[in-house]
């Protein structure tokens, strides 16, 4: 169970919001405490692109694993929970929803008939454990125990140093937007390789011999060797004949290789953001800055 003995513990190490499979919801933003004990009660998560939205998470049934909190919700419940202002307070009828959400039934209803509290009742953010001491918290949080209301601004007006009591000048301060970029798996590509079966069609020449009857006159030339042998008698001549047949034979050979390569492509993304920026008015003097 956590206590608010962890919330500066928490809040320094920086850490993450962890699904019970062990997937990163987001990392830890704010703790939000109960008005009535100071118990946490609450966490935010950064969520969304580069970090820009926060997520309620209740820490009911929620463990501590290093830096890390481990809540029994899975990412896409946490992102999909309804969109409330992270702004230091969480009121009763947006904890309702919240409740709701993750199903969590049998919860005080955060009503002034309930708590004996006016409508201001809830959850307090503590957004950073910079600029006060652990001393210092734990009195603000007794202090909420015993009846007092720890919130935001009075964190804010703790850590505000735009004036000083001995100080003739006041400091303006505005938001900055800081963007980076973070490297993910995109997708797969791979290579598969498999037979196919195609007919190849030749055509070669063959060869076969055939049997042609040539008749050659008695001359000079060969009467001797038509003589030859007796006058009458019965005879046979024999030719062989002969034709080419096809031997088909097969071999493998590479022909090519191929391989999967990547590319860097660099695309344009415009990130809107809203900036927060102090103004400084005069009452009875004018300005003079041109």
């Amino acid at each position: 169970m956590l206590t608010k003995e962890h919330i500066d513990d928490l809040l320094n190490k920086n850490g993450n919001i962890l699904s019970a499979d062990g997937d990163k919801i987001g990392s830890l933003s704010q703790v939000y405490a109960d008005d009535d004990n100071g118990q946490p009660t609450w966490v935010t998560a950064r969520t969304g692109l580069f970090g820009t939205s926060e997520s309620f998470v209740p820490l009911e049934g929620a463990r501590l694993e290093g830096a890390d909190i481990v809540v029994p919700y899975s990412k896409d419940q946490v992102k999909d929970a309804p969109r409330v202002d992270a702004e230091g307070h969480l009121d009763p009828s947006e904890e309702d929803r919240l409740y709701e959400h993750y199903q969590l039934s049998g919860n005080v209803t955060y009503s002034e008939a309930a708590t004996g509290h006016g409508p201001d009742s809830g959850r307090t953010a503590d957004r950073s454990a910079a600029g006060r001491s652990a001393t210092e918290r734990d009195a603000q949080f007794a202090a909420a125990g015993s009846g007092g209301t720890y919130s935001a601004a009075d964190d804010r007006l703790e850590r505000d140093t735009s004036g000083l009591a001995d100080d003739d000048a006041m400091t303006r301060s505005e938001e900055r937007v800081s963007v980076g970029t973070e490297r993910q798996a995109a997708g797969r590509a791979r290579l598969r390789k498999y037979v196919v079966t195609e007919n190849e069609t030749r055509t070669v020449p063959v060869q076969r011999e055939e049997v042609r009857l040539e008749r050659e006159p008695i001359t000079e030339e060969n009467r001797g060797e038509a003589l030859r042998g007796q006058d009458i008698s019965e005879a046979e001549h024999e030719v062989v004949l002969h034709e080419e047949h096809l031997v088909v034979d097969k071999e493998t050979v590479p022909v090519e290789r191929v391989r999967l390569d990547t590319e860097t492509v660099t695309d344009e993304v415009t990130v809107d953001e809203q900036v927060r920026k102090e103004r400084i008015e005069t009452d009875g003097v004018e300005d003079t800055r041109r």
